[in-house]
């Protein structure tokens, strides 16, 4: 059951509040953006109880959607739905974003009012919802700035929407009523994320690999899409690991997705809507089939001055292979990593650095009050080694440690499990014109966690 639902800026400003029980005062928001104020770093814990009340939230395109509740209500099922409802705001309003919500302020409200009626979830479908919904969408210019704390569908989060048209990341899925509908196109997106913790001797201690396929059609309804995966797939215990395999070791599937051919063929038959739907989720079962993305070799050298002097060199493994033109899209001439940045934090509070990088590109300073330091490389590619010198002046006291080391990166046009899609065909239904729609496919890697050790 939900109380209050708000949707906040990130300053705090109130851009979107219903209050559907009438059990909370108007500083409902307040005293949820003070406690995620409050907490140290950046990343805010889903669930919190500040103030007699309890806080769930998602964080999307820098906004904070999120309700409070009652201690006996799922909090699960409560993420489910608003993450749903970011998903409805982006087929309605063509993006999230401040902007795109302050101006389609009264869609919002009336998508709420269909959506939660005193508190109880009563649907969350998009044909329902665009049936009993009369506001027509406003749309704004595109989002320019990137946000690397989320990776979506094509939009604005990476450097590689060179993939689509950038003015597409506005459109409503949705067109007005009594508009012809835009040229028909299709969005896939294979997205993995990597954690990996590192041992000081350059060991894996733990390597984690999860990914899902999202799909975003503007296609009308009544096609079916067939989506072919690599042939090397094998889920579970249900084959023979052997080599070439790529063992899954849990997947799940969106309800629309027709696994007749999956077992044989390893096809996945859909008859796509005009919305966003995650198709397929998986975690792999075994390490990754290639080596790690990057290794770090730190030297650190203490002065009793009270310097340190700190050479970080920044090895990456990727494979500098040529691509393979049998792929949907073909693999890129070579691997690289786009949005590199190391982060070391230091021992107690720095005064000064002192910096020799390897490319001018490149970029470095102290954060948080002198207490990481932070190293940027726009683009590295794979085989390369790239080397920075850092002079941090301390207090005169011998430092206890340093570290651990936390990197962040995308990996685009690569997906470390190895996990691609085949082809991707759809067929249109009987009678209609053989209009065959634009299809944008991308892969992409990015760092849910990576960990190095010192």
């Amino acid at each position: 059951m939900i109380s209050q639902l708000f949707i906040l800026s990130s300053k705090g400003d109130r851009l979107v509040y219903r209050n559907f029980r009438g059990d909370g005062g108007d500083d409902v928001t307040d005293a949820f953006y003070r406690a995620v104020t409050s907490l140290p770093g950046d990343r805010a814990p889903v669930f919190m109880a500040r103030e007699g009340r309890h806080f769930v939230h998602v964080r999307h395109g820098g906004l904070y959607v999120g309700v409070t509740t009652t201690a006996d209500t799922s909090p699960f099922v409560l993420v489910e739905f608003l993450n749903r409802l970011v998903t409805l705001l982006r087929e309605h309003c063509g993006t999230l974003s401040e902007k795109s919500v302050s101006v389609n302020v009264a869609l919002v409200h009336e998508l709420l009012g269909e959506m939660v009626d005193f508190g109880y979830i009563q649907t969350t479908a998009t044909e329902v919802l665009r049936s009993a919904t009369h506001g027509e969408p406003e749309t704004t210019k595109a989002f320019s700035l990137l946000d690397l704390r989320s990776v979506g569908l094509f939009g604005a989060e990476t450097q590689q929407s060179k993939v689509a048209p950038g003015s597409i990341t506005n459109r409503p899925v949705l067109p007005p009523r009594g508009e012809q509908p835009a040229r028909s196109e299709l969005f896939v997106d294979v997205v993995e994320r990597l954690t990996v913790v590192i041992a000081a001797n350059g060991t894996p201690l733990k390597v984690d690999v999860q990914g899902e396929i999202r799909l975003k059609s503007f296609v009308p309804g009544g096609c079916e899409l067939r989506m072919g995966l690599t042939e090397e797939l094998s889920v579970g215990t249900e084959e023979q690991r052997g080599y070439g395999r790529l063992p899954l070791a849990a997947v799940a599937f969106h309800s629309s997705v027709d696994l007749e051919e999956f077992e044989q063929e390893r096809v996945l038959r859909v008859t796509p809507g005009p919305g966003e739907v995650t198709l397929m989720r998986y975690q792999l079962a075994e390490d990754v089939p290639v080596p790690l993305p990057f290794r770090l070799l730190p030297s650190v050298e203490w002065d009793p001055a009270g310097r340190l002097r700190i050479h970080l060199k920044l090895r990456c493994d990727l494979p500098p292979k040529q691509g393979d033109p049998t792929l949907c899209p073909p693999s890129p001439p070579s691997s690289h990593a786009i949005n590199v940045v190391l982060q070391l934090p230091l021992p107690r509070e720095a005064s000064s650095l002192a910096q020799e990088l390897s490319s001018p590109e490149q970029t470095a300073e102290l954060q948080g009050g002198g207490r990481c330091l932070r190293w940027a490389i726009p683009r590295c590619q794979g085989g390369a080694q790239l080397g920075a010198v850092f002079r941090v002046q301390l207090p005169p006291t011998p430092p206890l440690g340093l570290g651990p080391a936390a990197l962040t990166f995308e990996l685009p046009a690569l997906t470390v499990s190895g996990l691609r899609l085949r082809c991707l065909r759809l067929s249109a239904p009987p009678g209609a014109p053989p209009a065959p729609p634009q299809r944008w496919v991308r892969h992409l890697t990015h760092s849910d966690s990576y960990v190095v050790r010192l």
